[in-house]
């Protein structure tokens, strides 16, 4: 009889530690999503500002030779990514492809000007850098016009700060939820053997002694849920990967390892609170209150 009231009871412990290494690997892969969420719009926004194009106009007398002395000088500057070159030419059968028609057949001539197309460095993508880049830029006499699009910048670095705020505010709330449901699953379990760790105090065990054993539990199942949670966004990250090509320009090996580190920290940090926290509530407890919980 006491054999299978032991069983019975190791089978209770055993289900009650799957359900909160369960409950605590959906936990931290919804907060591994986010982090990973956040790095990659962060990504993103350096993509979309590293990708808007500054055109120079050029004269029409300025040689190709001039254009491309120009170029090198433009791109020895710090705000410059990448100068491109675009000849009449260039400009003339872009054009075309986009409008499918000839302009030179309403206007008799090229209306097209050769220019260089330079892409910056997402840190000058504001409107404030590029009035003074402009600026500079239309002081060599080879230049005619210096055109970009600002309206656009603006809408994107709006965009970028709304998006920001909400993937942070998030993180922040699922931080608060987190530490709510794993704190609950953790109590749960740890109420389960309140008379255990009553036992142990009346036999003049230390409370050191008797927190050991289920902080070591907490930290393994923290550091198991951190893994599967781990293969989890590895699996999607692998997916994404597969399914769109263009994915590994936003979520980078670096993203993975830091969202990696992040999802091992939450787990094994707030696993070691909760139950340090859990079983000291429970330590302080007299016999009669251990009744009324």
């Amino acid at each position: 009889m006491k054999k299978r009231r032991n069983e019975n009871n190791n089978r209770r412990h055993g289900i009650q530690v799957v359900t909160l290494c369960i409950s605590t690997t959906m936990v931290l892969t919804l907060l591994g999503l986010v982090v990973l969420s956040v790095l990659t719009a962060r990504n993103l926004s350096t993509y979309v500002r590293e990708n808007m194009a500054v055109n120079v106009v050029l004269g029409d007398t300025v040689s190709l030779a001039d254009s491309e002395a120009l170029g090198r000088q433009i791109s020895a500057l710090p705000y410059a990514r990448q100068v491109t070159y675009v000849s009449k030419e260039q400009a003339l059968a872009t054009m075309t492809a986009e409008l499918g028609a000839d302009p030179v057949e309403f206007a008799d001539v090229n209306p097209f000007q050769a220019e260089l197309e330079i892409l910056l460095r997402a840190d000058y993508a504001t409107n404030d850098s590029l009035r003074i880049i402009a600026q500079q830029l239309q002081q060599d006499n080879r230049v005619v016009d210096v055109a970009y699009q600002e309206n656009q910048i603006e809408d994107v670095n709006r965009n970028i700060q709304r998006i920001s705020l909400i993937m942070l505010a998030l993180a922040v709330l699922l931080i608060v939820v987190s530490y709510a449901l794993i704190s609950s699953s953790v109590r749960l379990g740890i109420y389960a053997r309140r008379f255990n760790i009553h036992t142990m105090k009346l036999v003049g065990a230390s409370w050191g002694f008797i927190r050991r054993p289920f902080l070591q539990r907490g930290i393994l199942i923290g550091v198991v849920s951190s893994i599967l949670a781990c293969l989890v966004l590895g699996g999607v990250a692998y997916a994404l990967y597969r399914y769109q090509p263009g994915a590994r320009d936003l979520v980078t090996w670096r993203d993975l390892a830091i969202t990696a580190v992040a999802v091992f920290v939450f787990g094994f940090t707030m696993m070691t609170l909760c139950t340090l926290l859990s079983v000291n509530r429970f330590l302080r407890m007299t016999a009669g209150a251990l009744y009324k919980i």
